[in-house]
């Protein structure tokens, strides 16, 4: 331990604790840009500098190591001398900043915005001259990028290569043109991005955004020719209240649910629906392929981000992945056929939104084979992010803390706990254990629930089951750096599995690209993956139904409409296709 002074405070910490950790420790903020925790620690921004005794200069104290020499010293954190420097730095960065913030996706939730505020740097910035220009990056269905509003603080890269492993942007250039982009000037659209958003969901501006569809949504709200649906996923209600200022993990459910009937829509339903539908369909598959010698491990394929991760980077391991459709596509697929059918309503008149955590849903809406009733009539129209929904409701000025708690449209709008756990990472293989378990067992009502084995927010986790006699091997991944990890092994027969749930974005939906952004103050200090998971759980235990097959609505799509999970109409309305990318050549 080293014993030294913050702002005139006794500290004791452990030896190799940064400043700014320690300082955090005992109450006293210090402001960054680039560095994120375990992530981009490369003390790049000098926004966190402090004044340490026995130094000529000033250190970034995110990435200061305290050692015994440092024993007895004291650190200033908002001298003279450190405020200027700070308000130096940021004077720097809008010198070359577009500085358009009332129109930016991130306007009141920008963290150049709020140091600028803090630091009182306005407008009238000292240093003006040469300014770059960039072109905006619209090439994507998922999101833009504008390179007016970079800072370089090369979060963006940090997240796409070491959390992701997928490394398709860097830097540009030398000196004053770096500009943080693709290889060769290519568009983005050109790259092997699996469209996962998490680059977007570190960027501390408004560099990085998802395109807004909000546009669409509300022409169709606005047209009485068209039937506006729209289904909500597990994860946003455990997102969406943090845009109006309840603390993180707070299930906004009830609410979330009246201010889409408030914004128009002609029926609230609610993806667990579709998430419920998906496990019948994933259990039967798995069973059949472990029953019949088929080709295993089998993988999930309800996160678009790692569907075309596979398809680009894994092409090989195509026939192992599901042939079962997302929850959302499933979802809006009986919209359009049994729904529609139900109340006489002709699927080329709905108009089919989604609400998702995932920027990679856009995407999705793309694919081939997402089209269940019918050529040229798509599974679902439109899907917006969480935060898509937050501009929404206060567009429409509804005030979202004071909403009673309303509910979802039956026979699409119930789902079971299983199907709420989704949007944490091994909540599909929970949920879909369950179900599978049940099976195997012949049927036993007391089959298990919970399999704790799979939960929690780390990165690779194994486990295995003894089912009737039958051992399953399962694993369970979050984040595309880990995939690849653990899908190495598995190519190298390193490790011998039957089914693999993989996530796209660390965590799961609930850490989504489209998620409610919290700033890297927060991301740094507070696991927003485990807090957010915590709300889904806690809604899983109190349902009635926590197993898809309990579900009394899905009992009546299967008996009313679909026959039996695996039959030729589930296979018709339910299931997809995948094929290699021409990226990944």
């Amino acid at each position: 331990m080293v014993n030294i002074k913050i702002n005139g405070i006794d500290c004791q910490v452990e030896e190799g604790t940064t400043i700014l950790e320690a300082a955090r420790a005992n109450n006293i903020r210090i402001p960054t840009l680039c560095w994120l925790k375990g992530l981009n620690e490369i003390g790049a921004c000098r926004i966190c500098v402090v004044e340490k005794t026995w130094a000529r200069s000033l250190v970034a104290a995110c990435v200061y190591p305290i050692s015994k020499a440092d024993e007895g010293c004291e650190i200033k954190t908002h001298t003279k001398r450190v405020l200027e420097s700070r308000k130096t730095t940021l004077e720097l960065l809008l010198s070359t900043h577009n500085q358009r913030c009332l129109s930016c996706s991130r306007s009141g939730n920008c963290e150049l915005q709020v140091l600028c505020k803090e630091l009182g740097v306005d407008n009238d910035a000292r240093f003006i001259g040469k300014r770059n220009v960039y072109d905006l990056d619209d090439s994507s269905i998922h999101m833009f990028r504008d390179n007016n509003k970079c800072i370089s603080c090369r979060r963006c890269v940090a997240a796409c290569d070491s959390q992701q492993g997928v490394g398709v942007i860097g830097a540009n250039e030398r000196g004053f043109k770096t500009e943080i982009g693709c290889a060769f000037g290519m568009d983005l659209a050109q790259t092997s991005c699996v469209s996962c958003g998490q680059c977007i969901n570190v960027c501390p501006t408004g560099a990085l955004s998802e395109k807004d569809d909000t546009a669409k949504v509300w022409d169709a709200l606005n047209d009485p020719e068209k039937v506006v649906v729209v289904q909500t996923a597990p994860s946003v209600r455990a997102s969406l209240g943090e845009a109006f200022g309840f603390p993180i993990g707070t299930s906004v459910e009830g609410k979330m649910a009246s201010a889409l009937r408030m914004l128009g829509f002609n029926a609230v339903f609610d993806t667990n629906f579709g998430a419920d539908l998906t496990i019948m369909e994933e259990a039967n598959e798995l069973i059949e392929r472990i029953t019949t010698d088929g080709i295993l491990p089998m993988i999930t394929s309800c996160s678009p981000g790692w569907v075309r991760f596979c398809e680009a980077y894994y092409p090989e391991l195509i026939p192992h992945l599901s042939s079962c459709k997302s929850p959302q596509q499933m979802a809006g697929a009986i919209i359009k056929t049994f729904w529609a059918n139900k109340n006489g309503i002709d699927p080329k008149n709905i108009v089919s939104v989604s609400v998702m955590p995932c920027v990679a849903k856009k995407f999705e809406l793309s694919r081939l084979d997402q089209s269940g009733a019918g050529k040229g009539i798509p599974d679902v129209d439109c899907s917006i992010s969480t935060r898509e929904l937050a501009k929404m409701i206060e567009k429409a000025r509804i005030n979202f803390a004071g909403l009673p708690d309303g509910e979802f449209d039956s026979p699409l709008g119930l789902g079971s706990g299983a199907a709420i756990i989704f949007g944490a990472t091994g909540g599909v293989m929970e949920a879909a254990l369950r179900t599978a378990v049940w099976k195997l067992t012949g049927e036993a009502p007391e089959s298990p629930v919970d399999f704790k084995e799979v939960r929690g927010v780390k990165g690779i986790k194994l486990a295995d089951y003894n089912v009737a006699g039958k051992e399953i091997k399962v694993a369970v991944v979050s984040g595309l750096a880990n995939a690849r990890e653990l899908l190495d092994k598995v190519k190298k027969g390193e490790l011998k599995l039957h089914f693999i749930e993989i996530m796209a974005c660390p965590g799961g939906c609930v850490n989504g690209g489209g998620q409610i952004i919290a700033p890297a103050d927060v991301r740094n200090f507070t696991d927003i993956r485990a807090e957010r998971a915590k709300a889904l759980y806690s809604l899983d235990e109190n349902r009635t139904a926590r197993k898809s097959h309990e579900s009394p609505d899905i009992k009546k799509v299967y008996a009313d409409f679909l026959g039996e999970p695996g039959s030729h109409k589930a296979h018709e309305l339910l299931h997809t296709s995948y094929r290699e990318s021409n990226l990944s050549k």
